[in-house]
């Protein structure tokens, strides 16, 4: 209840910022993508720049946002191999569960934020594409051997006017063009073009319309947003009622032992192979300190709530190396 009445105040006051900028300025992103696309977002230029914390650093807001850009340009292009080095390939299943738990149906629309280099994307027009193959493999075994009654009533009942079921439709929405031109050239590999768009945008100032999308996920992103409340304000504003917020993110070990091991492995291994695998100490250090600074489970479903979703939960995995927060839209 008390989620729900800060959730009406944060609304009112967002909403009535929203129309005094939009009556002020306002701009059109363009891109590839299909989705309706917003051309009026709220500003924030003129504000007084807050102190906040890069890794174990404090810096100013502005600052942060540009460093955080410049950490994912200079790592893009090895990005994918280094997530495989630093988890030793675990965070292949880490993004296997969360589409499981997912389970999306043919015809849903993805919103990935912060999805760089399209791992969640591709994993859920993968997962989409099983659905209905399966189900292809299930109505061909079942029409083996029909009946006359049955030849008969599926004649009958085929139209050739018939709308073909709603494509899936998968959008990777990425603030540093570098990690979507990465993202882009793999899809191009692989030859994924169908049902996939990408966009630069940000997730406080998401370049979409209000209602647009069927989930929302966002995975080891949600650390290096500047303001995470704003993010999970605008991830409830472009789900449609009843979508689905999933966000995967490093969280705290639960096991004091596990954590010590852990703790020791980030600080004293991470950095090091950022440089011989990435040359680059310095960002792989920020990644290990932003995971220390971010919210531990609990806080952080606290934060999901109060941004309007309901039925938060979180599932850990790996003894809370990493959670999985979900929340629906009403």
């Amino acid at each position: 209840m008390a989620a729900s009445i800060r959730y009406i105040a944060r609304r009112i006051v967002r909403d009535y910022s929203r129309n005094v900028n939009c009556s002020l300025t306002g701009r059109i992103v363009r891109s590839s993508c299909p989705l309706q696309l917003s051309a009026c977002r709220c500003f924030t230029d003129g504000a007084v720049d807050k102190s906040t914390h890069f890794g174990f650093e404090t810096v100013t807001e502005g600052e942060k946002t540009e460093r955080v850009y410049k950490v994912f340009e200079s790592v893009a292009k090895k990005y994918d191999l280094m997530n495989d080095a630093m988890s030793l390939g675990v965070h292949r299943l880490w993004k296997d569960v969360l589409l499981h738990i997912m389970n999306p149906q043919p015809g849903i629309r993805l919103l990935d934020v912060a999805g760089g280099t399209g791992d969640i994307s591709f994993r859920f027009l993968d997962y989409v594409r099983s659905q209905q193959e399966r189900a292809a493999r299930r109505a061909a075994r079942a029409n083996q051997t029909p009946s006359w009654q049955e030849i008969s009533t599926s004649h009958k009942s085929s139209d050739p006017g018939k709308v073909e079921p709603q494509q899936s439709r998968a959008v990777v929405c990425d603030i540093n063009k570098e990690m979507l031109k990465v993202g882009k050239q793999k899809a191009d590999s692989m030859g994924l073009t169908s049902g996939l768009s990408w966009v630069v945008g940000n997730a406080e100032e998401l370049p979409f319309d209000n209602d647009q999308f069927d989930v929302y996920t966002i995975a080891f992103g949600i650390r290096n947003v500047t303001h995470i409340d704003l993010a999970l304000q605008e991830a409830l504003r472009v789900l449609k009622p009843g979508g689905r917020f999933m966000c995967l993110e490093f969280s705290k070990v639960t096991n004091p032992l596990l954590s010590q091991l852990y703790d020791t492995y980030s600080f004293q291994m991470i950095p090091v192979l950022g440089e011989v695998i990435a040359g680059d100490w310095k960002s792989y250090q920020y990644l290990v300190e932003s995971i220390r600074r971010f919210p531990d489970q609990e806080t952080f479903k606290g934060m999901i709530e109060d941004a309007g979703f309901f039925s938060v939960r979180y599932q850990n995995m790996t003894g809370g190396v990493v959670a999985l927060h979900s929340g629906f839209k009403l």
